[in-house]
């Protein structure tokens, strides 16, 4: 018997041991697979299937060091994971993978495995824009996030969540990389593409309004513990297939603003659309289908926040049409401008996507950035002045012209 109750960093033979013999998913007899299937920084990720029926399961372990640098890493981001899992498995059944077993010793969580999805981002490279995207994901996003706010739950309630989910480094992380350095560059991490250089100092480092704006948006980041986000929820974080959508990998959250979550979706499914215009131009469908997705995704998800808010608000200062028009209105502003400082940062930062790196021809890539750098800034300082995803999508394609 392998000893699983001091931590340590499974390998691939140490978690088949430990499906039989924690988890009891497999017989003793079984033989199993195991792969590490992660493709991220800060977790190990393996999928353990039975060769017998072909059942399968999937074991996430937090190192308690960053893989690329070795940089330490607290391991209760674990804990929060396995938590946002099991409370979104309640608000949004079907939408999230379910929880089997959570083993904070060992710092890993045992899930369902929804391979039968398939990452978003690469899906969407791949042409597949599915007709489902904007209806799933406006559910998901609005059944997870106004219900978590104490508008809704009991006040005390809220705040013993707050304090579960507070999440210091991983917010720094996106404090610094997505709300800080893209305008400053304090720590000399930002990556330029050659040629770029000079439209980057303009346009983001020289811009005193925008970096005024950039830093309201931070601050709200920072204190307005108004919903439980998943953090980090782009088109990688999202898998599908022609039936639905599954939300993964929650380690990034904590009580912020609604916006940061939606607009974070928004500003990923430019980049498809981006790509898709400056190397396939010819390719009309595909750039079409992707601005239905993103106008139907802000009208759906407002729409149904609004009814969510009409159903669960109760409290009567709430129920006044001026706090009601008010609160919502934030909400879609917040959106728009995340979603600016999400696209920018994908460009600029050190944490790119590959819809930017995998156009190589400055000739596509510079005019590319360009335009992804413009329609953010666009965002950022005119999201009180967009009011609906028609005129955000318009927004983009005046650009492109």
């Amino acid at each position: 018997m392998k000893d699983f109750n001091q931590f340590f960093l499974m390998s691939t033979d140490d978690v088949k041991l430990y499906a039989v013999q924690v988890l009891h998913y497999f017989a003793p007899d079984e033989e199993l697979d195991c792969t590490e299937i992660g493709d991220g920084n800060i977790n190990y990720v393996y999928r353990v299937v039975s060769r017998r029926d072909g059942r399968s399961l999937i074991v996430k372990q937090a190192d308690k060091l960053l893989r690329s640098s070795g940089r330490p890493l607290d391991i209760y981001r674990n804990k929060i994971e396995a938590r946002i899992l099991q409370l979104e498995g309640e608000l949004a059944p079907g939408f999230v993978p379910q929880v089997y077993h959570y083993d904070e010793t060992m710092a890993a969580t045992s899930m369902e495995d929804v391979s039968a999805f398939k990452n978003l981002r690469k899906e969407l490279a791949a042409g597949r824009v599915y007709p489902h995207l904007a209806e799933n994901i406006s559910t998901f996003l609005a059944d997870t996030l106004l219900p978590t706010t104490d508008l809704v739950l009991d006040r005390a309630e809220k705040k013993k969540r707050v304090q579960f989910f507070t999440n210091p480094e991983l917010c720094e992380i996106t404090e610094d990389l997505v709300l800080t350095e893209p305008y400053d560059d304090f720590k000399g991490r930002n990556v330029i593409f050659p040629g770029n250089e000079g439209f980057v100092e303009k346009f983001l480092y020289s811009d005193e309004a925008l970096r005024g704006e950039v830093g309201l948006l931070r601050e709200r980041f920072m204190n307005d513990a108004q919903a439980l986000l998943h953090g980090d929820l782009h088109s990688g974080s999202i898998f599908a297939n022609e039936t639905g959508i599954r939300v993964l990998d929650p380690e990034f959250a904590f009580y912020g603003p609604m916006g940061y979550d939606i607009g974070n979706v928004i500003g990923n499914l430019f980049f498809s659309w981006a790509n898709s215009a400056f190397t396939a131009p010819e390719d009309s469908a595909t750039a079409d289908a992707l601005e239905r997705a993103i106008s139907d995704l802000c009208r759906l998800t407002m729409e149904k926040m609004a009814a969510k808010y009409d159903a669960l608000v109760t409290f009567p200062l709430y129920r006044t049409p001026l706090f009601r028009g008010a609160y919502l209105k934030s909400i879609w502003e917040d959106s728009l401008g995340y979603a600016g400082t999400e696209i920018i940062r994908r460009v600029v930062g050190d944490s790119k996507v590959v819809e930017v790196t995998s156009v190589t021809d400055p000739a596509q890539r510079i005019p590319m950035e360009r335009a992804l750098i413009k329609l953010g800034i666009q965002l950022i300082k005119q999201r009180r002045e967009l009011t609906d995803g028609c005129q955000v999508t318009a927004a983009f394609r005046l650009i492109l012209a």
